[in-house]
């Protein structure tokens, strides 16, 4: 499998798991020319933008290791098009969630990362 199949498939999961977990999901896959994010949901009155990170195994560290800085500060930016396009005010709150898939076990690592403004 390509790593964009097996990307799609980790998303799929860990977009069920977290219907299962009360949270409604929004969108999949949201992208523009910034980048993407993999989902984007509704939990408890907060708008939640979450990463998906996959590993096979251990060996190549874990699913939260591989999110960087850039990739945060990306995440943020997207996310913030994404607020201003879909009309949502600047104080609605927002969080950024991760889900961590390492082999066949799911960790939801909820308000991951605080949000990085532009110019850091």
């Amino acid at each position: 499998m390509n790593n964009r199949k097996t990307g799609t498939v980790r998303e799929e999961l860990a977009a069920s798991w977290l219907l299962k977990h009360g949270m409604k999901i929004i969108e999949k896959n949201f992208r523009c020319r910034s980048g993407e994010i993999d989902l984007i949901a509704m939990d408890n009155g907060y708008l939640v933008f979450i990463e998906v990170k996959y590993r096979r195994s251990e060996k190549s560290g874990y699913p939260i290791d591989s999110l960087t800085f850039r990739k945060r500060k990306n995440i943020c930016k997207v996310a913030e098009f994404y607020r201003i396009n879909k009309g949502f005010c600047d104080d609605f709150p927002v969080r950024y969630d991760v889900i961590g898939i390492l082999g066949d076990e799911i960790t939801w690592y909820k308000d991951a990362f605080d949000h990085i403004r532009r110019g850091w």
